[in-house]
């Protein structure tokens, strides 16, 4: 009988969805294009390229990453909820200029 196994899942999966914070959503699925620039997503921490998008404010930055734009997926590809996906805008946009509030657990 084998004496162990061996599963690989994304960082955070230990944190039950809804609870993740936006940096370990981050950490886990948008820096692999946020990180690099890939397909033209803005990099983290670009203040240049984050300006014009910080302007929608967090509530326009929600509905357009939920949607999904260009070559990014609806939310990125994450199974993020509302509150996580606006936490990991605040966490992304705060990173690249702006002062964003994280919204409250619903």
């Amino acid at each position: 009988a084998p004496v162990a196994r061996v599963e690989l899942a994304p960082a955070g999966a230990g944190v039950a969805a809804g609870n993740r914070s936006g940096e370990q959503i981050y950490k886990s699925i948008c820096a692999a294009c946020h990180d690099s620039g890939a397909a033209n997503a803005p990099k983290l921490g670009d203040k240049a390229a984050w300006a014009p998008r910080i302007k929608l404010g967090l509530d326009g930055l929600v509905k357009t990453a939920t949607a999904g734009k260009n070559a990014m997926p609806p939310k990125g590809g994450s199974d993020a909820n509302e509150v996580e996906l606006a936490r990991t805008i605040v966490f992304m946009a705060n990173k690249s200029g702006a002062s964003f509030k994280e919204p409250a657990a619903k």
